[in-house]
């Protein structure tokens, strides 16, 4: 009798974080005789060096299907992925698909799997922001509405899905598996040269990562964050890994001449996983309106500043090192200047790691998955 089939979908970086511990739990000789794992990379947001970089850094294998959809609206990469994942689907005959994050490809494989009648768990379920302006919200929200399974991260999850009537059996608080690959590639990021390489000393700079278009977008808005930084460099570092989109708008709006003018303000490629893990754990502190991010630094115990009103992961806020800046140019000053004089939570509170976030997330998933998802 043939084993049982997973597919894991990944579609942008962030998705191979989470999905490379659960390949390694899958690839253990124990779980080998038990299940057959396979991961299906969309290609939603494909850069070759970048896509490399990062299988290279968390030891994924090549995925076993890459659906090569590219870059579009949101409608033509949720169709593209639905037309080429309903063929892997209908070849492969899977007994489950596992989705992770709340990306184009998260909703895209949930439907078409949903409708072909393949049970899905979504990992990193529940996590809600409050605001649907944000794509990822509404793909958060409709691919929790269709799984079978939630693997959740945290206890705002667990509660935001039962609220929405969630069936509480199918339910699971497991951790982090973003976590699990921190914990991982941590030797290789204390070995990591990027800090040399970049001529910048551990402590003795700020990171920074903007990619929203609420933050890149707005001409008035990049250029008064561009400044805020420059202007920080007189009394620290800032090292700039640039999104694409958001290098495209420096360049369109003449912000690159001041970001050149100091040899203290750093712009630098995007990072593979380990250079960028090595750069967030030696940072002074992080400025981000990322995700993932939040998350990272609440692990490493290192201060970020979220330029959002809202965020889908509280419990960094209230655990962790999280602190959230509505992005006004006052509020975005304030908050900058109290970074560089060291104050950050002003609750009193000692910053911990939120339940569960222990590098074994993928563990629990493996195991509730062989007990629960594979046994119907």
């Amino acid at each position: 009798m043939p084993k049982p089939l997973i597919l894991s979908v990944v579609g942008a970086r962030p998705n191979f974080m989470k999905v490379a511990p659960l390949h390694r739990v899958f690839a253990t000789p124990e779980m080998l005789a038990l299940v057959e794992h396979r991961i299906v990379h969309t290609g939603q947001h494909y850069d070759a060096a970048m896509s490399d970089a990062f299988f290279h850094d968390l030891e994924m294998p090549e995925p076993a299907y890459f659906l090569g959809i590219g870059s579009g609206s949101h409608a033509e990469q949720t169709a593209r992925v639905m037309m080429e994942f309903e063929k892997v689907c209908l070849e492969s005959k899977p007994a489950l698909v596992l989705v992770v994050g709340d990306v184009n490809s998260t909703i895209a494989a949930t439907l078409t799997a949903t409708k072909l009648g393949i049970p899905v768990a979504h990992v990193e379920a529940g996590l809600r922001s409050g605001d649907r302006t944000m794509p990822e919200e509404l793909n958060r929200i409709a691919t929790d509405a269709l799984s079978d399974y939630a693997f959740v991260t945290e206890q705002s999850g667990m509660d935001n899905l039962l609220r929405e009537n969630f069936r509480k059996e199918r339910l699971f608080l497991v951790g982090n598996t973003m976590i699990d690959s921190l914990h991982f590639a941590l030797p290789k990021a204390r070995q990591a040269s990027i800090l040399n390489e970049l001529g910048v000393a551990s402590k003795e700079y700020a990171l920074v990562t903007l990619h929203r278009p609420s933050n890149v977008d707005d001409v008035a808005q990049l250029r008064a964050l561009i400044t805020m930084l420059f202007e920080a460099t007189s009394e620290c570092a800032v090292v700039f890994p640039v999104h694409p989109r958001t290098r495209k708008n420096l360049e369109r709006f003449g912000l690159l001449n001041l970001i050149e003018s100091s040899p203290r303000f750093v712009l630098t490629e995007p990072q593979g996983y380990v250079n960028f893990l090595a750069l967030m754990m030696n940072a002074r502190f992080v400025m981000t309106d990322s995700g993932g991010v939040q998350e990272e630094t609440t692990a490493l115990g290192v201060p970020c500043l979220t330029l959002r009103t809202t965020t889908e992961r509280p419990a960094t806020c209230e655990y962790g090192t999280n602190i959230l800046v509505p992005p006004t140019q006052e509020n975005i000053q304030t908050a900058l200047q109290n970074a560089l004089k060291g104050v950050f939570r002003t609750d009193g509170v000692p910053a911990s790691v939120p339940p569960l976030w222990d590098g074994k997330a993928a563990e629990r998933i493996a195991t509730i998955i062989l007990r629960e998802c594979l046994s119907h």
